[in-house]
């Protein structure tokens, strides 16, 4: 994982909020503020309602922190989610040329030079085209067909073979009628109602054939077995992907001995921008690479900004938490007018009254972080571990709700929380040190 200058920021802005805090505490010089604060907070019988508005402030706070905590870590949870199920079919790389016919003639002499690119752990040819697939029945639907090099796994250039529930990528057939093996998903067998051993006919548009009898174009008709199954949780990939050797997807697709394109794994995904245009280059035009980034450019840029919006907005929550801890503070003070007054004609000096409300603040706000950040990490696990929340996979590609904690957007939220619950209490300490112990003690 990379880390960005946004986070090396929120970072630094985070140690150096919870530093500042633990500066302001660790340095008061006398034990009878802390004492005196400490006891302003906790209820008496005359006084139990300061009790309840602490408590009240206390879980304000700890409520704002645990559900920014927990957007946050939802949101990197579908960025991560969907990173990793996009990979498992699609390869960090492609290498293609322009123009309309997608097909690469002399991809043997291409892939050696793309094989000398630095960083590289394994190429591939594939087929890509689309077809029509039916099991013996009525029901047919479109598919993506896919053409790979056969595998067992230790070479793929991506990591579909760990997801195989039935059968691999060896597409070895146990019947002599047919032209090959295919491996499909289980959403997709489930609904043709095809599973190993069993044979499925597909139709290739691109591979249709003129019959100058009819005066029209003829569907070229395959026959596969059905040898393994794979279900990845991408809803995409498991209702509508037919993988088949490169072989027998260059048949299907009419292509000959040409292929659609050159697949590539990296050894840093994140760096595929920078080692496809070492491609271009190397390679020189008509050929051109796709990195994984630039072909899902607008589904990441969609999620970055709704995280940006909701944790903007969740954040208004913290905001209000620090409201109640101004109003909490202010009615602290209001109940004790008279003992201020009397503190100070004894002869507490008013920054050391100052300092007695500022000490409840970033007390409340520091149980309050605390708790917040504990319960927002403790259910966040909890939700993604279980997969509690589970959602519809045709819509948002992925079948249940997953929460991935990042520290520096956790330290991130626990700085903001910091910061906000120290600037609270400014207002009702100065209103605190600015009574005059006469009008104080009178105070009725």
């Amino acid at each position: 994982m990379t880390i960005s200058v946004v986070d090396v920021l929120k970072g630094l802005f985070a140690i150096a909020a919870i530093a500042a805090v633990v500066v302001l505490v660790t340095n008061w010089p006398k034990r009878l503020d802390l004492r005196v604060a400490m006891r302003y907070l906790r209820s008496r019988r005359s006084s139990r309602l300061i009790s309840l508005i602490t408590v009240i402030a206390v879980g304000g706070v700890t409520v704002g922190v645990m559900a920014l905590v927990i957007v946050l870590g939802v949101m990197n949870g579908m960025q991560n989610d969907l990173r990793e199920k996009i990979l498992v079919v699609n390869p960090h790389l492609r290498v293609l040329t322009y123009g309309e016919g997608l097909r690469l003639d002399d991809w043997p002499a291409v892939m050696a030079k793309v094989r000398r690119a630095r960083g590289l752990e394994a190429a591939a040819p594939f087929v890509m085209t689309q077809g029509l697939i039916s099991a013996g029945h009525d029901y047919a639907e479109g598919v993506y067909v896919i053409g790979i090099e056969a595998d067992t796994g230790r070479k793929a250039v991506t990591s579909l073979p760990h997801y195989f529930t039935k059968g691999d990528l060896t597409f070895r057939t146990t019947r002599s009628d047919v032209e090959g093996g295919v491996a499909i998903g289980t959403r997709l067998a489930t609904k043709l109602t095809a599973y190993p051993g069993d044979v499925i006919t597909m139709v290739a548009p691109a591979g249709s054939q003129f019959n100058r009898s009819l005066g029209a174009f003829v569907p070229k008709y395959r026959r596969y077995e059905v040898t393994g199954l794979f279900e990845t949780g991408m809803y995409d990939y498991d209702n509508s992907y037919v993988l088949m050797r490169r072989q027998a997807a260059q048949d299907f697709a009419g292509l000959g001995n040409a292929v659609t394109g050159i697949e590539v794994r990296l050894a840093n995904p994140e760096r595929a921008t920078e080692a496809g245009k070492q491609i271009e280059d190397m390679l020189g035009y008509p050929y051109r690479a796709l990195d994984w980034q630039l072909q899902n450019r607008s589904l990441f840029s969609a999620l970055k900004l709704e995280k940006l919006a909701m944790g903007l907005v969740v954040f208004l929550i913290c905001v209000v938490a620090a409201f109640n801890v101004v109003g909490t503070l202010t009615m602290v003070v209001r109940d004790k007018t008279r003992e201020i007054g009397i503190l100070m004609a004894m002869g507490m000096q008013r920054t050391r009254i100052r300092r007695v409300f500022l000490i409840q603040g970033v007390f409340i706000g520091l149980v309050g972080t605390t708790l917040g950040a504990v319960l927002g990490l403790i259910v966040g696990a909890m939700v993604n571990h279980g997969h509690l929340i589970p959602i519809d996979p045709s819509i948002y590609f992925i079948d249940h709700l997953p929460v991935l904690n990042n520290p520096i957007d956790a330290l991130a939220v626990i700085g903001a929380s910091l910061v906000i619950a120290t600037l609270a209490p400014l207002y009702p300490s100065t209103q605190a040190a600015r009574l005059e112990p006469v009008t104080a003690i009178r105070y009725e």
